[in-house]
């Protein structure tokens, strides 16, 4: 198995540089930081609080905080130019001026230079052990040189560096189970680094190894059970093998729906979301990559912009996995539950309220808008389905909007093609579009008929042809008795 490695990915790939809309945090939309980032562990945390430094100066002070009391327990003092840069942007950016930084917090610059000499011990240690066993040529020894080399400098945030170790481990690979988790680092890589258009690669490489390893894994246990008098034994280990196959699956699972949610397609994203298992089978994922609230408001959303309502209800409400994550966020419940009783006016109430805590989550800020679009279209076109006309102003009654926002958005469905129908704008009144469904039906009738007519005509066609060459094949002194026969017909 071949592995191709993505291109170069560093700093200059985070999203950090494109400038998001600034999130407004009020009473309103109220966003609780200190349990927010409490979900989080590691990198992720810093990466996520300098995304609310960036596009939120009124967190910026507290964020800057955390942040660096995150550092303080990473091995990367180099992260603190980062979240200096995020906060210097933020202060440039903000209607008040901001604390200066070093009043919040500074780095200690005892602890940054005994962790800088730490890391340098520790790589220096790393590479003799790694040039020792290639000089032994020991296999599974360089294998696992490169695999600690690459936790190192993905550790220290050297990700180049580190996709090259992970990468360069798959060819001291000896079985599956060794590729599977080659594959795995470097999807987390990957993730960590939003850097979703290599997912799909290392997923589907990673299920191949994953099959063959569950293949082996089955075979082998099978192997040991034999001699074992009890059948439970035997189901037993076949458990087993299936729940550690689970466990990795959901991580590919988590790794495609991101993947897609990234490239717009929400569908597949939604139905990815929602098939996640249970947050135990994420093992160190869960925490150092994603919270199981963010699963419930990522599938919640993607799911209310794509699917019908009937899929909503057995995908979500009647989903006991799916349920859990939503327990993290109730409020993602009692959206759907507004949506499925077509209470349009909370849904939309609701996507208003937690808008600032959709933006200032770092996979979904990009999509906010228009997965809010999608849902408040759907929601349009769903209240208008039954009616044969209606009036403008119950329509806003029903949304909270006002006659003229309704008409806005109306006309523009109509102009999309979302709603067949026209608008009265002296009267404001919405007709739908009147068929004749008798019409219809004898439309359909002749056009039938006409197709069936086209297929009789072709089989005829054919069967003179077949008769032709038949003709013209058989032997002199047949074709005089034949040519009488197809005459005769």
């Amino acid at each position: 198995m071949d592995v191709d490695i993505p291109e170069e990915i560093g700093p200059s790939t985070t999203h950090y540089t494109r400038r998001s809309p600034l999130v407004v945090v009020d009473d309103q939309h109220p966003f609780d930081l200190d349990g927010y980032i409490s979900n989080y562990t590691g990198r992720t945390a810093v990466d996520r609080l300098v995304h609310i430094i960036s596009t939120c100066p009124v967190l910026a002070p507290e964020a800057f905080q955390l942040a660096v009391q995150h550092i303080h327990q990473s091995r990367d003092p180099g992260l603190y130019q980062q979240v200096m840069s995020a906060y210097d942007q933020a202060s440039a950016l903000g209607d008040a001026p901001l604390p200066s930084a070093l009043d919040i917090a500074s780095l200690d610059t005892r602890w940054a230079d005994e962790t800088m000499a730490n890391n340098q011990a520790e790589r220096s240690k790393l590479e003799v052990e790694l040039k020792t066993y290639s000089n032994n040529m020991i296999k599974e020894s360089i294998r696992m040189g490169h695999r600690d080399l690459g936790d190192f400098y993905r550790s220290v945030g050297e990700y180049p560096t580190a996709l090259k170790h992970y990468t360069k481990s798959r060819e001291f690979c000896t079985t599956s189970q060794h590729v599977l988790e080659m594959c795995l680092s470097v999807l987390e890589l990957l993730i960590e680094q939003r850097n979703y258009s290599h997912l799909p690669t290392y997923v589907f490489k990673a299920d191949a190894a994953l099959d063959a390893a569950a293949a082996a894994a089955s075979n082998a246990k099978e192997g040991d059970g034999a001699a074992a008098p009890a059948v439970a034994t035997l189901l037993n280990k076949k458990k087993a093998v299936s729940e550690d196959r689970e466990r990795v699956q959901s991580k590919l699972d988590f790794a495609t729906a991101l993947s897609s949610l990234a490239s717009g397609n929400y569908q597949k994203a939604a139905y990815a979301f929602l098939k996640l298992g249970p947050a135990k089978d994420f093992g160190d994922w869960m925490g150092k990559l994603i919270a199981p609230g963010d699963i419930a408001v990522y599938g919640v959303l993607c799911a209310l912009a794509s699917l019908p309502r009937s899929a909503l209800k057995t995908q979500i409400l009647e989903n006991s996995t799916f349920g859990v994550y939503i327990e993290q966020e109730p409020y993602v419940r009692e959206l759907v539950e507004a949506y499925l009783g077509s209470n349009f006016k909370t849904v939309l109430e609701l996507l208003n309220r937690y808008a600032a805590r959709h933006a200032l989550d770092i996979y979904l800020a990009q999509h906010v808008n228009e997965l809010a679009n999608m849902i408040r279209n759907w929601a349009v076109v769903l209240y208008f389905q039954p009616f044969a006309s209606i009036k403008l102003d119950r329509m806003s009654g029903a949304f909270g909007w006002s006659v003229e926002e309704v008409e806005a958005q109306v006309v523009a469905l109509i102009q999309s093609g979302s709603i067949q129908g026209r608008v009265d704008s002296q009267n404001k009144i919405l007709y739908a579009k009147q068929t004749d469904y008798r019409a219809e039906l004898f439309a359909r009738a002749i056009k039938a008929g006409r197709e069936i007519q086209a297929t009789n005509r072709k089989v005829l066609l054919r069967m003179r042809l077949q008769q032709a060459d038949l003709v013209i094949k058989a032997p002199k002194g047949f074709n005089s008795s034949i040519t009488d026969l197809i005459q005769g017909d």
